[in-house]
């Protein structure tokens, strides 16, 4: 559906993948002013067609907010960005959070089991998506759905944004993935699917910054590993996992937005007022892969 959309005065945020649990704590948090940022407009993108995060006290809250449904089909995405061209070179922050690991609570006609906004039709021609623990659990049609969110999906958007992103201003494109994309990083092995999806996007981000920095050079993307989130997504996995290590979608978004702020130009030198615990992060032209804590995850 065409829309029609007005700059207002100030930066702009994109949300993309809404309704996941961690879209709507970065909403939140911006909404809320909980982080030092700029932000004066959020655009809030799902399936949907409502926004499932909204602005409280409307008429006084400083930050304007609207909501875009969107089917995550190519055509869709590029006749997105189109319109958003109002908005060109004022958009300094972009959240791609679609993706998903198991459909077990779509099985039972629950929530969609994505810690992101699930992006694939909920007609499957196979039962189950999980996460597979030997070779003989390997499913071509589910291993295709799986690349379809967690890989196809944010890769449109970085496609489609570079044109849109382009400018003066800084601006940082976020997409959510996670360590088990790390090759290095693979000890425990299992998880196929999933861990190719996310190494595939991994792979993406990496290559896409290169070409960023000849279109986009204002542009710094982040590969940013959340942690275990007590989302629909972990919460067949939870069991195990310690309770200082399941995190709330609220204190993700926090990190993830004081990293964020903590992004400096390159050559920058440090400061008094740097967060040691987050490792340096610049606009360097270069992609970047780190976690919860703001350190650095090998590729």
């Amino acid at each position: 559906m065409s829309q029609s959309f007005t700059a207002n005065s100030g930066s702009v945020a994109l949300i993309i993948g809404a309704s996941s649990g961690i879209a709507k704590a970065i909403i939140a948090a911006l909404i809320k002013q909980d982080t030092a940022t700029d932000i004066k407009h959020l655009i809030s993108i799902s399936q949907s067609a409502t926004a499932e995060t909204k602005l409280a006290n409307e008429s006084t809250n400083p930050i304007t907010q609207q909501h875009i449904s969107c089917d995550y089909s190519a055509d869709a995405i590029a006749t997105l960005c189109q319109q958003l061209q109002p908005f060109k070179g004022k958009i300094t922050r972009v959240f791609i959070c679609n993706g998903r690991l198991h459909n077990q609570y779509q099985m039972t006609g629950a929530a969609t089991g994505s810690a992101s906004e699930n992006t694939v039709s909920k007609t499957l021609p196979f039962k189950t998506i999980a996460p597979e623990k030997r070779l003989e659990d390997v499913n071509p049609e589910a291993m295709q759905a799986l690349f379809e969110s967690n890989t196809i999906t944010p890769m449109l958007w970085l496609q489609y944004l570079v044109k849109l992103v382009a400018g003066k201003q800084g601006c940082i494109i976020n997409v959510l993935s996670a360590r088990v994309g790390s090759i290095s990083d693979n000890r425990l092995g299992g998880w196929y699917s999933y861990r190719a999806s996310k190494a595939a996007l991994n792979m993406l981000i990496k290559t896409a910054a290169i070409e960023y920095a000849r279109r986009a050079k204002n542009v710094k993307l982040i590969a940013f590993h959340p942690g275990t989130t007590d989302t629909p997504l972990s919460k067949p996995f939870q069991a195990n996992v310690p309770a200082e290590k399941l995190f709330t979608a609220e204190f993700v978004a926090s990190q993830l937005l004081n990293i964020n702020n903590a992004i400096k130009e390159a050559g920058s030198e440090s400061s008094e007022d740097d967060n040691a615990e987050i490792d340096r992060i610049y606009y360097d032209g270069q992609a970047s892969f780190i976690d919860w804590q703001g350190k650095l995850i090998s590729w």
